[in-house]
C-alpha cells in the first residue's frame, strides 16, 4: 500500500473509527425509553447475528434464539417493542458515523492531491500547457443537476443535525455534541405524510444556499487567481440544474403552480445569499466613493426578498455592473484593499445569476401523445383524425402550427397543465433570466416524433419558432432506445425546421442518457456498454451534421445506477466522445453524502472538473477503447446480457423480489412525492417499476444484483475459450474497463449473502437465490483474478473500511428487517390479517431508513 493510501487509512481510523467508539457511549444518555439497556442489548444482538450467520442460522432463528437467551419477553408485542427501539438506536448510530466522516473529510482526503484543481494547476504549469488550459476554460463546464428522486431517507431536520454535529465534532466540543445527540434522540426519522414537490425543492435549496454557493465560489475564485482572463469569457465553468418542481414524469403532484413557486423560491434564495454577502462587504469597504453604490445595491436586494409581493426588474447584469464599479474604485483609489471579497461575490453572480439553478421541465413522451390526441379530439387546430396519421404526417402537421391554444378551453387536467407549464417557462425566464428555465426533457423518448411533439406543444402554447430560446432534450434509457438513438437524432438533424431551431441554439444539442433504467433493463455491463456505444455514435453523427452534442448523464447514487466513482469514467473518455461539458444528475442521497459539506462538495466538484479538463489536455487519449478492446467488451456485454436476461425472465423474478425484500414497503417510507411505479395499476410490472425502488430493494437485501450480475458468467465463458488473458490485458490498459470493474467491486463489497442463506432451501425461491449467489461468487472470483488482489476494493482501503464499519452497524437492522418480512409473509400465506401483521410490515419498512442511510449510495 502506498504512503498516501496508508496515511488516509490511518487518519480514518483516528478520526472516525476510534471516535465512533468514544462518542457511541454517549448514546446511553439519549432520551429514549429504557435507553441505557437498549445500547447493551443491541450490542448483544450484533454478536448474536455475527455468530449466528457463521453457523448458518436464518434471521428468524437468530432473533428467536436471542429472545430466549437474553430477554424475559415471551409476548410478540414486547419483542416488537424492543426491536423498534433497536431500530431507533441503530439509526442514530448511522447518523453519528455520517457526521464523523463529514467532520474528518479534510483529514482523510488530500484537498490539494490527485484529482484536485491545485494538482491540475501544478501539472499544467509543469507541462507548459497554460495557453491550452486557458482555451479549454473558455467553453468547458460542469453542470450538476439536483433531482427530487426519492433516495434521501434522512428528513431535512436530521440533515441539519448532521451538519451541526459535524461542526461540533471538528471543534471537539463535547457539550454541543452531547446536546445534538439528545436532539437527535427526540427527532423523528419517519414522516407521517409524503413531502410535496415544493417541500423537496426547499430541502435541496438548503444545500444550494449552505454548500454549493460557497463551494462553487471558492473553486472559481481559486482558478481565477491563476488564470484570470480565461474565466472572464462569459463561461461560468460550474452550472447548477434543478428538477424538483419541474419534473412531472410519473408525479401527478407537480403542476404549473408548483413550478412557478419553486422558480420564485430559487430566485429569492440566491438574492438572499447576495444580500448577506453585500452586508459583510459593507462592513469592510467603509471607504470614500463606495458607500452609496453598496447601500443602493443592498436596498435593491432587500426589496426583492423582504417586501411581500415586490419583485423588481433586478437582473444579474445590473448586480455585476455595480460590483464592477466597486472593484474599479477599490483598485484605483484604495490600493485593492479587500478586493478578494468583491471578486468572490462577482464570481458567484457569474455562476448563479438570479436563477441559482436552472429549473428543467420533464415529462413522459406518452403523456405528450395523450395531450395532442386530446387536442385533436376537441377539434382544435389539429385535424380530428390526427391520432390515426402516420408519424411523418404527424410531424409535418405539428411543424406547420401557427395558432396557439388557450388552456382554459380544456377541462382535462393533463392538457391544461401541459400548456400552462410550457407558457410558465417564459414567465420564469422574464424574472430569473433565460438560464432560469430553458430545457424540456422528454422521458422514454423512442422516436423523432416524440421530440417534434414537444416542439409542436411549444408553438401551441404561444412560443414563436423564431423566439424559442429553449432546448428540447430527449432522454434515452432502455437498451432498445439507446440502440435507436443515433437514427432518431439523424432524422431530427435532417429536418429543416428542427435544424433551424438548433441554429438559433448555437448548433448545440443536449441528449440525456439514463443509466438507471438501462441497468434495470439490460444489466450492469450491457447498460454501460450501450451508453458508451451510443455516445460514440451520437458524437460521430452530430459532428457530421456540424452539431455540438452535449451528453447529460442521468446517474443515480449506486454503481448500478451510474454512480460510484463517476469522475473516473469522464477521465477515461477518448476524443471520439464529445466532452466539452460534463452534465449529470445528483440524486437524493448522493447530494448529502458527496456534497453535504462545503469541503466534500468542493473536493468532488474539483474531481469532475479535473477529469474533464485534463482529458485531452494533459492526458492524450485518442480513444476510450482500442478496436480489439471494443470488440472484447461488446462480447462481454452480450454474454452478460444473456445471463441477466435468464434471471430477469424467470417467472418468479419479481415475485422473489417483492416477497423477500422490502420493495412493497417503499411507498410507505414517505421519502418522496413521486410514486414508486409509473403506472397506477396494482399489478407489479418491471416496465412500470421505477429503477430506484428496484435497485434499493436489492441493496437492502444485500444481494445488489444490478451491480454485478452477468459479469462473472461473461468472463467465465471467455476463460473457457482460453481468452482470459485478453480480459486481463484490457483491465490493465483500459481506464474505462478498470473503472467499470472498480464500481462492480464496490457493489459486491456491500453484499452479504449469509443474511438470506435460508432461501437456498426455500421451496419456491431456492432456484433464484442459488442462481444469484453462484453468480456473485463467480464474479468475485474473476474480479480478484483480474486485479491480482486477495480481496475486493483492495485499491481503495478507506472506502472499504468505511463500508465494513457501516455494514456492521446495520447488521442487526438487516436481520430485523428479514425477520419482519418473513413473519409478515408467513401470516399472509396463512391469510391471517391481524394487527401484528401490520406491525411486522411497519417494522420492515422502518429498518429501511438505517440500512439505506448507512449505504450512502445504495438507492
Amino acid at each position: 500500500m502506498d504512503h498516501r493510501l496508508q496515511r488516509g487509512l490511518q487518519q480514518f481510523n483516528n478520526h472516525v473509527g476510534i471516535k465512533f467508539q468514544l462518542y457511541n457511549s454517549l448514546f446511553t444518555s439519549l432520551p429514549f425509553h429504557r435507553i441505557e439497556r437498549t445500547g447493551i442489548m443491541l450490542s448483544l444482538l450484533l454478536n448474536n447475528c455475527e455468530d449466528g450467520y457463521k453457523k448458518g442460522l436464518s434471521p428468524v432463528q437468530i432473533l428467536e434464539d436471542y429472545f430466549e437467551r437474553h430477554t424475559p419477553y415471551t409476548k410478540e408485542e414486547e419483542r416488537m417493542d424492543m426491536l423498534f427501539r433497536f431500530v431507533q438506536y441503530a439509526e442514530r448510530q448511522v447518523v453519528l458515523f455520517d457526521a464523523l466522516e463529514d467532520a474528518a473529510f479534510t483529514e482523510i482526503y488530500d484537498m490539494d492531491g490527485a484529482g484536485t484543481l491545485k494538482n491540475l494547476e501544478v501539472e499544467v504549469i509543469k507541462q507548459h500547457q497554460e495557453t491550452a488550459f486557458e482555451k479549454k476554460l473558455e467553453d468547458f463546464s460542469v453542470r450538476l443537476v439536483l433531482t427530487a428522486h426519492p433516495t434521501q431517507f434522512y428528513p431535512g431536520t436530521v440533515l441539519g443535525i448532521i451538519n451541526d454535529l459535524s461542526k461540533a465534532l471538528v471543534e471537539n466540543n463535547a457539550s454541543l455534541i452531547n446536546m445534538y445527540l439528545q436532539q437527535l434522540g427526540k427527532t423523528p426519522f419517519l414522516k407521517k405524510t409524503k413531502p410535496s414537490p415544493y417541500d423537496e425543492a426547499i430541502s435541496l435549496i438548503w444545500f444550494l444556499e449552505n454548500v454549493f454557493y460557497a463551494a462553487c465560489g471558492k473553486i472559481v475564485t481559486s482558478l481565477q487567481n491563476h488564470f484570470y482572463d480565461a474565466l472572464r469569457k462569459n463561461n461560468p465553468l460550474i452550472e447548477m440544474g434543478f428538477w424538483p418542481g419541474g419534473d412531472r414524469d410519473g408525479n401527478p403532484q407537480v403542476n404549473t403552480e408548483i413550478t412557478l413557486k419553486v422558480a420564485a423560491a430559487l430566485r429569492g434564495s440566491i438574492i438572499k445569499c447576495y444580500y448577506l454577502d453585500i452586508r459583510k462587504i459593507r462592513r469592510r469597504l467603509t471607504f470614500e466613493g463606495l458607500e452609496n453604490i453598496l447601500a443602493q445595491l443592498e436596498k435593491e436586494l432587500y426589496d426583492n426578498i423582504f417586501i411581500p409581493g415586490k419583485r423588481t426588474n433586478l437582473t444579474s447584469e445590473h448586480i455585476i455592473a455595480e460590483l464592477e464599479k466597486v472593484k474599479e474604485i477599490l483598485i484605483y483609489k484604495h490600493n485593492s484593499l479587500f478586493l478578494p471579497l468583491v471578486e468572490n461575490l462577482l464570481n458567484k453572480v457569474h455562476v448563479f445569476g438570479l436563477h441559482f439553478a436552472s429549473l428543467d421541465l420533464r415529462q413522459d413522451s406518452q403523456e405528450h401523445t395523450k395531450v395532442l390526441e386530446s387536442i385533436a379530439a376537441a377539434g382544435l387546430i389539429l385535424p380530428a383524425d390526427f391520432a390515426t396519421l402516420g408519424e411523418e404526417k404527424k410531424i409535418e402537421r405539428l411543424l406547420s402550427i401557427k395558432d396557439q391554444l388557450d388552456p382554459d378551453q380544456f377541462d382535462d387536467v393533463l392538457v391544461k397543465d401541459t400548456i400552462e407549464s410550457i407558457r410558465a417557462m417564459k414567465d420564469i425566464q422574464s424574472y430569473n433570466g433565460e438560464a432560469g428555465c430553458n430545457r424540456y426533457v422528454i422521458s422514454r423518448c423512442n422516436s423523432a416524433y416524440n421530440v417534434i411533439e414537444v416542439f409542436g406543444l411549444f408553438t401551441l402554447s404561444g412560443w414563436k419558432k423564431e423566439e424559442m430560446n429553449m432546448d428540447i432534450v430527449p432522454l434515452f434509457e432502455t437498451i432498445d432506445d439507446l440502440a435507436n438513438a443515433p437514427d432518431i437524432m439523424q432524422t431530427l438533424y435532417s429536418n429543416p425546421v428542427y435544424r433551424n431551431h438548433l441554429a438559433k441554439r448555437n448548433n448545440k444539442q443536449t441528449i440525456m442518457l439514463g443509466f438507471s433504467d438501462g441497468t434495470k433493463d439490460g444489466g450492469y455491463l450491457m447498460a454501460n456498454w450501450s451508453i458508451y456505444k451510443v455516445k460514440k455514435a451520437l458524437t460521430r453523427i452530430s459532428e457530421k451534421n456540424d452539431i455540438a452534442v452535449v451528453f447529460f448523464d442521468g446517474r443515480g447514487g449506486p454503481p448500478a445506477r451510474g454512480g460510484g466513482k463517476t469522475h473516473r469514467f469522464y477521465a477515461s473518455m477518448g476524443k471520439e466522445i464529445a466532452n466539452k461539458e460534463i452534465q449529470l444528475t445528483i440524486q437524493g442521497q448522493t447530494v448529502s453524502s458527496n456534497f453535504g459539506t462545503i469541503e466534500s462538495a468542493q473536493y468532488n466538484i474539483e474531481q469532475l472538473l479535473n477529469a474533464g479538463i485534463s482529458n485531452g489536455l494533459l492526458v492524450q487519449q485518442e480513444r476510450t477503447l482500442e478496436n480489439e478492446e471494443e470488440a472484447l467488451l461488446k462480447e462481454l456485454a452480450e454474454l452478460s446480457f444473456a445471463s441477466y436476461n435468464s434471471l430477469k425472465n424467470h417467472p418468479d423474478f419479481l415475485i422473489y423480489l417483492s416477497h423477500v425484500s422490502p420493495l412493497r414497503f417503499y411507498a410507505a417510507t414517505n421519502i418522496g412525492s413521486r410514486p414508486a411505479k409509473r403506472s397506477g395499476s396494482g399489478k407489479l410490472s418491471l416496465n412500470d417499476l421505477r429503477a430506484i425502488p428496484f435497485v434499493g430493494a436489492w441493496s437492502q437485501l444485500k444481494q445488489n444484483v444490478t451491480g454485478y450480475f452477468g459479469v462473472g458468467s461473461a468472463i467465465q465463458q471467455l476463460d473457457q475459450q482460453g481468452r482470459l488473458a485478453e480480459v486481463k490485458n484490457m483491465y490493465k490498459h483500459s481506464h474505462f474497463f478498470k473503472a467499470l470493474m472498480d464500481n462492480c467491486e464496490m457493489s459486491m463489497q456491500k453484499c452479504y449473502f449469509p443474511l438470506t442463506r435460508h432461501l437456498s432451501k426455500h421451496p419456491r425461491f431456492s432456484e433464484l437465490y442459488n442462481k444469484i449467489h453462484e453468480e456473485f461468487e463467480l464474479s468475485k472470483k474473476y474480479l480478484l483474478m483480474l486485479s491480482g488482489k486477495p480481496e475486493l476494493m483492495a485499491d481503495h482501503p478507506v472506502e472499504k473500511l468505511s463500508i465494513q464499519m457501516r455494514e456492521r452497524i446495520v447488521l442487526p437492522l438487516t436481520t430485523i428487517q428479514q425477520y419482519a418480512i418473513t413473519k409478515a409473509g408467513e401470516m399472509e400465506e396463512q391469510m391471517i390479517q391481524v394487527p401484528l401483521k401490520t406491525t411486522y410490515e411497519k417494522l420492515a419498512m422502518r429498518c429501511s431508513f438505517g440500512i439505506i442511510n448507512a449505504g450512502r449510495n445504495s438507492a
